[in-house]
């Protein structure tokens, strides 16, 4: 991995789309020698796949909320239990097992409050072994990119 490879990441994380051509020339290389480093870093396991940038407020659900979730029990069989649930709610959107006061950290992508209220009361609080749940409101991104590169 050398300063190219990164270039080649940096370029591939703001625009997947470029052209090898296009990308050639923003990195410095010609064409073949690229292409033959994307293959690289693809066989390699730097990059992992290619995906489209959603707009969640075109798709109806441009309120997001935090929720922080403590279990009654940090036991291997509720863990379980618990991520099965989560993977089947459309409304999770992001999904992290934590150390700390919280067991998990979830990113909730719904259409507006009232959105989120069915889903909280309808469906995160009737998952067995929740202890407790905490809401934080996002105001605005600050700083979003999918990936640390360097």
């Amino acid at each position: 991995m050398d300063q190219i490879d990164h270039r080649i990441l940096k370029e591939l994380q703001a625009d997947a789309r470029i052209s090898h051509q296009e990308l050639s020339e923003r990195v410095g290389l010609s064409p073949s020698p690229c292409a033959r480093r994307i293959r690289r870093l693809e066989a390699d396991g730097f990059i992992t796949g290619y995906s489209a940038v959603v707009d969640e407020v075109r798709m109806g659900f441009g309120f997001s909320v935090f929720v922080s979730v403590k279990l009654d029990q940090q036991v291997d069989r509720k863990l379980v239990e618990f991520e099965r649930e989560v993977k089947l709610c459309p409304e999770v959107v992001e999904c992290w097992l934590m150390t700390g006061s919280f067991d998990y950290l979830l990113r909730i992508s719904v259409a507006d409050l009232n959105d989120f209220e069915h889903f909280l009361t309808g469906r995160l609080t009737k998952i067995g072994g929740v202890a407790s749940i905490e809401s934080s409101i996002p105001i605005r991104w600050v700083k979003r990119q999918s990936a640390r590169i360097s």
